[in-house]
């Protein structure tokens, strides 16, 4: 098998197939795979790149897949049903794993793989795309600032983006869980939005507010800061309405609403047009702050999420193929170091 060449799993969804599209322009040549044959077998066409049908049930088929790569960029959400099925496979066939999750239960299952994965020579890195490769590069970059921080504040926003249909899918699963913060080392559950600010973002000030980001787990991971939280841009009458939530979030959790989510994002086109994500653009801020109350303020300007994850994904897997990795649980940051965001055309970084 050529060094060039990755199993690429959720091949047929939208981010899959932005990956796809790309991946020629980064030398790589991917094996487009998934459950979907018929999109396969289109996109295939499309590409010019083989196919192979796989259910992650199937333990025997996708293993021997496996075999025939040494890494995969699984993209097939949401993952808290799929990333385990994934990663005991590449445990078992000695493959490296990637996906593009921001699930904190994810990287925390990851996370208790490391021993697992370190006998195996493996690498397993969750979160190689918008999660969470900008935030956790930030979170590194304003440690190395004030390294005795102990506290850490990161955010996020879109101007003129959308939702993917992955992206909205596993936000319907989450619906009524609340939010979750990372005090004295350990991951508390917190209501969602359960606090509000408004950031200067540089390019525009916006009012944003907690949520259970990725960075809650990874960002320790990466900094060792033992208090993080993680905040996205929303409009102040959503953080208002969610003081409410306590009363409704029974119902959000139930499956009738959750699959009636699901039903209406289905018929919503699969993600941003290209048009729209040339346009978009992403903004990510963090801050830093030690005990003695000295705090460290950085900020980027990004491409859009969508188009970001497809880029920072296939230069990570650039960087597997030709052994650039360490084996075990790793983040992105932790591996490639804070400057791999400045790798993604388009990126830009000051410190405030």
């Amino acid at each position: 098998m050529q060094n060039n060449t990755f199993l690429l799993y959720g091949a047929n969804g939208y981010t899959g197939r932005l990956i796809a599209g790309l991946a020629a322009s980064y030398g790589l040549s991917p094996i487009l795979a998934g459950r979907n044959e018929k999109a396969l077998q289109e996109l295939s066409q499309k590409l010019g790149y083989p196919y192979q049908v796989i259910d992650l049930a199937d333990t025997a088929a996708l293993q021997s897949s496996l075999q025939e790569v040494s890494v995969v960029l699984h993209a097939a959400g949401p993952f808290q049903f799929t990333a385990r099925k994934m990663m005991e496979a590449c445990l078992a066939t000695h493959t490296h794993y990637l996906d593009i999750t921001g699930e904190i239960a994810v990287f925390e299952m990851a996370k208790q793989l490391d021993a697992r994965a370190k006998d195996a020579g493996v690498m397993l890195m969750p979160g190689v795309g918008f999660d969470v490769v900008p935030t956790d590069c930030t979170a590194l970059y304003v440690k190395g600032l004030l390294p005795d921080a102990t506290q850490l504040k990161l955010a996020f926003a879109t101007l003129g983006g959308k939702l993917s249909h992955g992206t909205a899918t596993t936000m319907a699963e989450g619906l009524g869980e609340g939010g979750a913060v990372r005090e004295n080392g350990k991951i508390v559950r917190k209501p969602l939005g359960h606090k509000g600010e408004w950031i200067d973002f540089g390019e525009k000030k916006l009012f944003v507010m907690t949520i259970p980001w990725g960075d809650v787990s990874t960002a320790y991971s990466t900094t060792g800061i033992p208090n993080i939280e993680t905040y996205t841009a929303v409009p102040p009458k959503t953080f208002q309405l969610l003081k409410w939530q306590s009363l409704y979030n029974w119902i959000l959790r139930s499956s009738f609403v959750r699959n009636l989510a699901k039903k209406r994002i289905k018929k919503q086109p699969a993600g941003p047009s290209d048009a729209m994500r040339a346009k978009a653009v992403s903004l990510v801020w963090g801050e830093a702050r030690n005990t003695a109350g000295e705090t460290r303020t950085v900020r980027m300007r990004c491409p859009e999420g969508y188009t970001l994850t497809a880029i920072s994904s296939l230069l990570i897997v650039q960087k597997v193929l030709a052994g650039n990795l360490k084996i075990g649980y790793q983040t992105p940051a932790g591996a490639y170091g804070a400057d791999l965001i400045l790798e993604v055309p388009g990126v830009t970084r000051e410190q405030v």
